[in-house]
């Protein structure tokens, strides 16, 4: 195991040194304002460092992400769990569910600007919009792929509803759950630089927009990076907690 995770690291090095060539090349035969080279956007990430601008943009930008993500994954999972759990209440609710997946989340913000305003409530319930279907569904799918077989034979041995969810439900759901905070974690996060973008303009978003508009093309890649790297974090912490659930799932249905 040791061997491959460094096989893997080296992999993505190697990757990595690919993708930036790519980019030089990519500058070399783009114009200047359209694609900056990669050692002009590090002198601009340098920039925006010092002066501390990225880093004020960032932790508004995490303000809004983060606690639409969390409100999000408190109202979706136990959701989730209750339509799968209680049929005839998920198979009404399920219709109405994948409609509104189905509904793109730009739709709502003009809503939403009506009844919350511009402000930090506004961003937070767009990125929760954003966030919360694809939990709630991926939560909803896992509860209804346990084991029927399994289900059965432990009303059998005589569990109860309880125990039956707990040691068999919920631990077969971990995988989904997980698949829906992964979903749910990059949609939030595109969410969060729309509604930075629709609403009051802060945050990562309102550096895209100002850079953007007025070409400033190194310092708009580096806040395209930084995004980048937010993304990357998010996954990676959502990979160290499937981990953990993987050891709690085999442990309660042991």
């Amino acid at each position: 195991m040791p061997n491959f995770r460094g096989k893997i690291a080296l992999y993505r090095i190697i990757a990595l040194v690919v993708l930036i060539l790519l980019w030089w090349l990519a500058s070399r035969f783009a114009r200047a304002n359209v694609i900056p080279n990669p050692y002009a956007t590090f002198l601009a990430a340098g920039d925006l460092i010092r002066d501390g601008k990225i880093f004020q943009a960032l932790r508004e930008s995490l303000e809004v992400y983060l606690t639409g993500l969390l409100i999000a994954t408190v109202v979706a999972i136990p959701a989730g769990l209750i339509m799968g759990g209680i049929r005839t209440f998920g198979r009404t609710m399920e219709v109405y569910a994948n409609a509104f997946m189905a509904t793109p989340r730009v739709a709502f913000i003009p809503l939403i600007i009506v009844l919350l305003g511009l402000g930090f409530k506004a961003k937070i319930a767009v990125v929760f919009l954003g966030a919360v279907m694809p939990i709630l569904i991926n939560t909803y799918a896992g509860v209804l792929n346990a084991d029927g077989e399994l289900v059965e034979m432990a009303k059998s041995a005589g569990a109860n509803k309880l125990q039956i969810f707990r040691r068999i439900l919920l631990p077969g759901a971990l995988p989904f759950i997980v698949v829906g905070l992964r979903l749910g974690a990059t949609i939030g996060l595109i969410n969060t630089i729309v509604a930075e973008l629709y609403t009051a303009i802060s945050g990562l978003g309102g550096l895209l927009a100002f850079y953007g508009n007025t070409f400033q093309m190194a310092r708009y890649f580096v806040v395209i990076i930084t995004l980048a790297l937010v993304g990357v974090t998010i996954t990676q912490l959502i990979r160290l907690l499937e981990t953990r659930m993987d050891r709690w799932r085999y442990n309660a249905a042991g």
